[in-house]
């Protein structure tokens, strides 16, 4: 078996340079960019931030070449490479990686379970999906990048059984593997507990990275990387400011961020409230995926009024505990899930005719030509789309629920022409639209800006002052809302600590 790639992870990658001029992007009769000059040097390392649609995820496709721009007399994309000036992004494209939500979304809607080193091995031949066995050079190389990665022992565990965090680490291997000039991370560090994430920003620092460029996109300055050395700030499509990585611009970018999470640390919490029934309860729940267990003996029951969070590291089972309680998974034998009002005979569409969800998978599953309006419908009849077409009586509900949440200028357009964050707060309408009594929400604030965030958390904490039930899985403390009264703690699938909050 010939070891090419393999041959190719110890050569230096060839110094790239991009430059961008007075470069425009439309989608859908909408400016998207507007007059964006940039340069990115040779090796440098940069983070891109701004508002949720601000156009960082547009601009980061245009460089690596899955989106084209307005078209123009003039070039507005240079590449220098090699020696060699190039015009398209193809001629390129082996030079350029790209990492994030998107990328690791396909594999979802796929069905691409392949093992984490095969994935990591299809950055070695430069594939979207196998195409080939790896050699054993190859699988020693892999094997060496999933260690430094801190996650060698998922090696031989399918992606798709795999924690969001620990997918996002197996497909930053990857990237390296790929040995390009320029990495291209879009909200890389999202989703990735405190461990994994100093795991990534030392990956980002490693000799294995040395002359390696990088874009990396983020919304809190926890996920920004310390060794990033220059700033782009996008505002409403256009360059506010790109030069230099400075503490004053970086303090300004994420002042909003640091001001409400002071605030909200000044704020007493309200503890445990007067029990009330219980909604849903697991006994000695042990959930099973692929033959893999992902939660073992799990005890906890939920009870009206109350707010649970539930924290853990990557791969604790957050996730899965949370679409057990909805229903998506099924709990083994010896363990029971009861469910207020659902007794053997009554369909689960009852439970979830009023319980809302927020997860990442809904995210992934929903096709890229639904309508928003049409997104928010299908919350109504707990779908991933719709049978039938929606009744009056529902698109009038569901333009309230987007009013709410000032999304109803999105109403006609296409999910493919939204955000990534815009697409979460549409989750948010979408779960809204039940009126729900208890929801559940799986990271429910992950890409959002800190502006939207806070206004979103001040909203679920009116939600749960008005008496609805919240579960609540998350990796940072300041999404913790006021009225927090329980938490769980989850160490690789096993109850830690159930009860009230600690303090």
């Amino acid at each position: 078996m010939p070891v090419r790639p393999a041959s190719r992870t110890t050569k230096p990658p060839e110094p790239l340079e991009i430059h961008l001029s007075a470069l425009d992007l439309h989608r859908a009769g909408r400016a998207v960019l507007r007059g964006v000059n940039w340069r990115l040097g040779s090796g440098e390392r940069w983070l891109v931030t701004g508002e949720n649609g601000a156009g960082k995820t547009q601009l980061l496709k245009i460089v690596a070449g899955d989106v084209w721009p307005d078209p123009t007399d003039r070039p507005v994309r240079r590449y220098h490479l090699g020696g060699e000036v190039h015009a398209e992004p193809a001629e390129v494209r082996d030079a350029i990686a790209w990492l994030g939500p998107e990328r690791q979304d396909r594999y979802e809607r796929y069905g691409w379970n392949f093992t984490a080193l095969q994935v990591v091995g299809t950055g070695l031949h430069r594939t979207d999906i196998p195409m080939q066995p790896l050699g054993i050079a190859e699988q020693a190389h892999c094997r060496a990048l999933l260690r430094r990665a801190g996650i060698l022992r998922l090696a031989s565990r399918g992606f798709l059984t795999l924690s969001y965090g620990e997918r996002r680490l197996v497909l930053l291997a990857r990237a390296i593997a790929w040995r390009a000039s320029l990495l291209l991370l879009d909200e890389v560090a999202t989703g990735l507990d405190v461990l994994n994430r100093r795991r990534l920003f030392r990956l980002l620092a490693s000799p294995q990275l040395r002359g390696v460029g990088w874009v990396c996109t983020a919304h809190r300055r926890e996920d920004a990387p310390p060794t990033a050395n220059r700033l782009l700030w996008l505002r409403e499509g256009s360059v506010h400011y790109a030069g230099p990585l400075q503490a004053k611009a970086l303090k300004k970018v994420f002042g909003a961020a640091a001001a409400d999470h002071t605030r909200r640390k000044k704020l007493p919490r309200t503890g445990a409230r007067v029990q009330g029934r219980v909604l849903v309860e697991l006994q000695r729940a042990s959930v099973w995926i692929d033959g893999h267990r992902i939660l073992g003996d799990v005890n906890v029951a939920i009870r009206k009024g109350e707010c649970w969070i539930v924290h853990g590291g990557n791969g604790s089972g957050k996730s899965t505990l949370l679409r057990t309680l909805y229903g998506d998974f099924g709990v083994a034998q010896g363990g029971t899930i009861r469910r207020a009002g659902i007794a053997p005979g009554v369909p689960l569409e009852d439970f979830r005719a009023r319980t809302g969800l927020i997860a990442p998978h809904l995210q992934t599953g929903y096709p890229r030509h639904h309508t928003v309006l049409d997104t928010v419908v299908s919350g109504l009849h707990s779908s991933i789309g719709l049978n039938f077409p929606a009744t009056p009586a529902e698109l009038r509900r569901a333009r309230a629920s987007l009013r709410q949440f000032d999304l109803l200028p999105l109403a006609d357009r296409t999910l493919a022409g939204i955000s990534y964050g815009q697409m979460r707060r549409v989750l948010f309408a979408r779960a809204a639209v039940l009126r729900p009594r208890l929801l559940l929400m799986d990271e429910p604030f992950t890409g959002l800006a800190p502006a939207i965030r806070a206004d979103l958390l001040a909203r679920l904490e009116a939600w749960i002052r008005r008496g609805v039930t919240v579960v609540l899985a998350t990796h940072y403390h300041s999404e913790w809302p006021k009225q927090a009264s329980h938490e769980l703690l989850l160490t690789r699938g096993r109850v830690r600590h159930a009860g009230t909050i600690r303090k």
